[in-house]
C-alpha cells in the first residue's frame, strides 16, 4: 500500500478521535461542575469519570495514531507529542479517580459518616488535575503538532496558525491561574482557550475529511544532519 495512503488513513483516525475529545469534553465538564460545585447528585460520578477516561483514551489514541506520520518525518516532535499527550491524559485519569472519590465520599457522609475535609481535598486535586491537563498540555500539543505539520505542509498553514497563537494565550492564562490572579473558570480564561478550541476542531474536521496533504518536494524523512 503507497506510503501516502497510509498516512492519510492514519490521519482520518487522529481526526476522528480529535472530534471524540470535543464529544466528550463539553458535555464531561458540565457534569463533573454540577457534581463538584452545584451539588449535583452522586449518580453523576461514574457518567462523568466515563466521559474523562473516554477523553483520556481519545487523547492517547492521536498521539499514537498520528506517530508513523510523525516518525517519518520529524521523530523528535511525534515522541514529544506523545509524550505529552499521555501526560495529558494522566492528569485526566486523576481527575476520573478523584470524581469517583469524591461520590464515594458523599454517599458515606449521606449514611451518617463525616467527610468535609476529605471531600474538599479530593475536590481541590480533581481541580488541580484539570488545569494541569486540559489547561497547559493542550498548548504543548499545539506547540509540537503545529510545527511539525506546518514545517510538512501537511494541512493549510491557517490550521498550525491557531496552533501558535492558541498557545501563548492558553500557557498565559495557566500561569495566572496558577498564581492565583484569574479564576480557574471565569470569562477571561474561557477566552484564552478560544483560539486551542478552534485548533483541535478545525484540525479534527479537516483530518477526518481530507487527510493530509503531500505538497510536491515536501520531505518525507527526517533531514540528514551533518
Amino acid at each position: 500500500m503507497p506510503l501516502t495512503t497510509l498516512d492519510r488513513r492514519a490521519a482520518r483516525i487522529v481526526g476522528a478521535l480529535y472530534l471524540a475529545t470535543f464529544a466528550t469534553s463539553f458535555p464531561g465538564l458540565a457534569l463533573r461542575t454540577e457534581l463538584l460545585h452545584g451539588g449535583g447528585p452522586v449518580a453523576l460520578a461514574p457518567w462523568a469519570a466515563l466521559l474523562e477516561i473516554v477523553l483520556a483514551l481519545s487523547c492517547v489514541g492521536t498521539a499514537v495514531a498520528l506517530l508513523p506520520i510523525a516518525w517519518r518525518r520529524a521523530p523528535a516532535l511525534g515522541i514529544g507529542f506523545v509524550s505529552s499527550r499521555l501526560l495529558e491524559a494522566s492528569a485526566i485519569l486523576v481527575g476520573a479517580l478523584a470524581l469517583l472519590s469524591v461520590a464515594t465520599v458523599r454517599g458515606e457522609a449521606g449514611s451518617g459518616g463525616s467527610g468535609g475535609e476529605i471531600e474538599g481535598a479530593l475536590i481541590a486535586l480533581h481541580d488541580w488535575s484539570f488545569l494541569l491537563g486540559p489547561g497547559l498540555f493542550p498548548a504543548v500539543n499545539a506547540l509540537l503538532l503545529g510545527a511539525l505539520l506546518h514545517r510538512y505542509r501537511l494541512v493549510p498553514r491557517v490550521l498550525p496558525l491557531l496552533a501558535f497563537i492558541g498557545a501563548p494565550l492558553l500557557i498565559a492564562s495557566f500561569l495566572g491561574t496558577l498564581f492565583g490572579a484569574l479564576d480557574q473558570v471565569s470569562p477571561l480564561s474561557g477566552l484564552a482557550a478560544l483560539p486551542i478550541a478552534a485548533w483541535e476542531l478545525g484540525l479534527g474536521l479537516w483530518l477526518l475529511i481530507r487527510g493530509v496533504r503531500t505538497p510536491a518536494g515536501a520531505p518525507d524523512s527526517p533531514p540528514e544532519h551533518p
